[in-house]
């Protein structure tokens, strides 16, 4: 299930439980008023709880696009950063290695 889905999922469940809620007090029903209460509390604590252990979402760069035309701009744009570190005096496997470590963390993280 992905983040959004669960996100909605408890949205949802908290407004029927705010429903649930006005619908006991109306009908003077404590424990049903507090049975709704007890379970939109338990979704917003697992809502705020899910947020902070996976955060907004997978990071996105921005501008890029899913067919990958801008995929290959990027790559250019890292192998002339590459090129002019290398130029100016990087030992350039070492910089080469060093970057495909970074593609080896992003790929194991994301």
């Amino acid at each position: 299930m992905s983040l959004r889905a669960v996100r909605v999922s408890v949205i949802t469940i908290s407004v029927a439980g705010i429903a649930g809620m006005i619908v006991g007090s109306l009908q003077d029903n404590n424990g049903i008023t507090i049975s709704f209460g007890l379970v939109t509390a338990v979704a917003v604590v697992y809502l705020i709880l899910l947020t902070s252990v996976v955060g907004s979402g997978p990071p996105s760069v921005t501008g890029t696009s899913s067919d990958g035309a801008d995929s290959e701009q990027l790559a250019q744009d890292i192998e002339r950063r590459i090129q002019a570190l290398a130029d100016a005096g990087c030992d350039e496997l070492e910089l080469r290695r060093l970057v495909t470590q970074a593609v080896e963390l992003g790929r194991t993280r994301g």
